[in-house]
């Protein structure tokens, strides 16, 4: 059994330099847009003025990611976790949903864009960022332990949430989309089991997403874990400094996700012009939310793979989707309704294949006792797909 010892004292941590040169940059180009946006994304657009603009509103709120994600990942090492994760998770897909909800409140129509966030969420966490952690993983360290039971819980969620909220649409009475009385149905539904989903994780179930000892593919039932020190730090009481710290960083993460939120909608309209102007799919605009979103997120992820972490990846990765679905599908189901935008759900038959191929491989990928480098590889090829469909369907 591990060794369970209060760890040293440790000074406060100070905010740095580059965090508030971050937090004052965003906050700059918030109040640059707010006097000027209006005229200058006034139509018509030319492509000078989209293309300088986007490249301003792309870098601030990539920026402001990257800032949320390191309070976040700074929150997650002081509550450990699965806390930690969560909060990181949760802040990051809070950004998601925003942005989506500032596409579908646009000048535009854009019926299909919370479907086409999610589906390219899917591809992009469960296939990509996976695949690149599977090879990552084993090229440093072999093959790497992880807690099957939780990532079965995760994968469980995901076929039963993505199924009724991207496939269930493709078969209802209107094709893609769900009646208004179906979407208040799924909608709450979408949302109670996702939070029945996090009362278990944070709860009784705790012991599934946390990395078993060496040798384990489970955390038993009252079996006790090595914890990140705060945790520690916290069953023995927490100095005063330290509650005052994740205060200061709380505050400061919700201070980098404002400017995302009163950005969001200008980046809408360029992009909006953008992908009309280069002829480009639809769907386009939901793969650059997702990789916009999710870049930093990403990284963090492909970190704890190298990093010999193998559990905390998978709670990142598909702890990421899974809250992706739950906050995403009754966000863009309420807007619709509330007002009156059509929101198409529904795959196509394309799609649909490939997520129950991603299910399916998910499955036999987290089905062992180790991970290793060959499903990565299987990961990869599948997105490699996606990308070809997604230009030349």
């Amino acid at each position: 059994m591990a060794n369970f010892s209060s760890p040293a004292r440790r000074p406060a941590r100070r905010v740095t330099a580059l965090t508030w040169a971050l937090l004052l940059g965003a906050w700059g180009v918030v109040g640059l847009f707010s006097f000027q946006g209006a005229a200058w994304l006034a139509a018509p657009l030319t492509p000078g003025v989209a293309g300088v603009s986007f490249a301003v509103l792309l870098t601030t709120i990539v920026a402001a990611s990257f800032g949320v994600v390191h309070e976040a990942d700074y929150l997650a090492h002081k509550l450990g976790e699965p806390y930690g994760t969560l909060i990181l998770t949760l802040s990051i897909v809070s950004i998601e949903v925003i942005l989506i909800a500032a596409v579908l409140l646009g000048p535009g129509e854009a019926p299909t864009i919370g479907r086409d966030s999610i589906f390219a969420v899917l591809m992009i966490i469960l296939n990509l960022v996976m695949g690149i952690c599977l090879i990552a993983g084993a090229s440093r360290h072999g093959e790497q332990a992880f807690n099957a039971q939780g990532a079965n819980a995760y994968l469980s969620m995901i076929a039963v949430l993505t199924t009724v909220a991207l496939v269930l649409p493709k078969f209802t009475s209107t094709a893609g989309a769900f009646g208004p009385g179906q979407a208040i149905g799924i909608g709450a539904l979408t949302a109670l089991l996702y939070a029945a989903f996090l009362w278990q994780q944070m709860g009784r179930h705790k012991r599934l997403f946390v990395q078993p000892a060496a040798g384990s593919m489970v955390v038993r039932h009252g079996e006790r874990v090595a914890e990140a020190p705060a945790s520690v730090g916290q069953e023995a009481g927490l100095a005063t400094h330290n509650h005052t710290e994740v205060w200061v960083h709380t505050l400061l993460l919700l201070a980098m996700i404002v400017p995302i939120v009163l950005l969001g909608h200008h980046l809408a309209v360029v992009l909006d012009y953008g992908i009309a102007a280069a002829g480009a799919p639809v769907a386009v605009s939901g793969v650059l939310i997702a990789l916009i979103v999710f870049t930093p997120e990403s990284l963090t992820a492909v970190r704890a793979a190298l990093g010999n972490e193998m559990q905390r990846a998978i709670n990142l990765c598909l702890g990421a989707f899974v809250s992706t679905v739950g906050l995403t599908v009754p966000a863009v189901l309420a807007i619709g309704l509330l007002f009156e935008k059509p929101v198409t759900m529904g795959v196509s038959d394309m799609d649909a294949a490939l997520f129950v191929t991603t299910v399916v491989l998910s499955m036999l990928t987290f089905n062992g006792q180790r991970t290793s480098a060959l499903p990565g590889y299987l990961h990869l090829t599948l997105f490699a797909v996606f990308g070809v469909l997604l230009f030349f369907p």
